[in-house]
């Protein structure tokens, strides 16, 4: 399946758009989940109402990796509905954001530790360094990504 992508660029009051087909992750989007950027994880409550949490976030390949605490009610939502969004501000330039939709298509502790000290060292510069070691990554596909200038 082919992802839409658009990318829009700011011109004085106006937006302009464009489609790029066939790419799930062009360099301007990777530059911004590969940053020291902070994502914040859009999910769906049990009554449809949002739920919205800070994340670090990174990627393997086409797919997106966020590591939470099995039983926080991130991953519980994401159990329920695999349906999120994903909103993220590019650090160095706060009015460039990428905007995520997709599923969660895969909960794994396999390698969940080794992720958390990876994205630890990413955003802290060191290991991961609280307690809360029982760790799983949601693996997540998109569905439409956008970058916005």
């Amino acid at each position: 399946m082919a992802i839409a992508r658009h990318l829009c660029i700011r011109r004085v009051a106006r937006v302009r758009c464009k489609d790029v087909r066939d790419m799930i992750f062009d360099e301007e989007a990777i530059e911004i989940i590969e940053g020291k950027n902070f994502a914040y994880l859009a999910t769906s409550m049990a009554d449809g109402s949002p739920h919205v949490a800070p994340v670090w976030i990174d990627r393997n390949e086409d797919t997106l990796l966020i590591n939470t605490v099995p039983g926080r009610l991130k991953q519980k939502n994401v159990s329920r509905d695999p349906r999120v969004t994903i909103s993220i501000t590019q650090e160095k330039n706060r009015y460039r954001h990428l905007f995520i939709r997709g599923k969660v298509i895969q909960q794994t502790k396999e390698g969940a530790l080794d992720h958390i000290n990876r994205l630890s060292r990413k955003y802290l510069g060191k290991d991961y360094p609280w307690d809360d070691k029982n760790r799983i990554i949601l693996r997540i596909k998109p569905e439409y990504v956008k970058v916005l200038e």
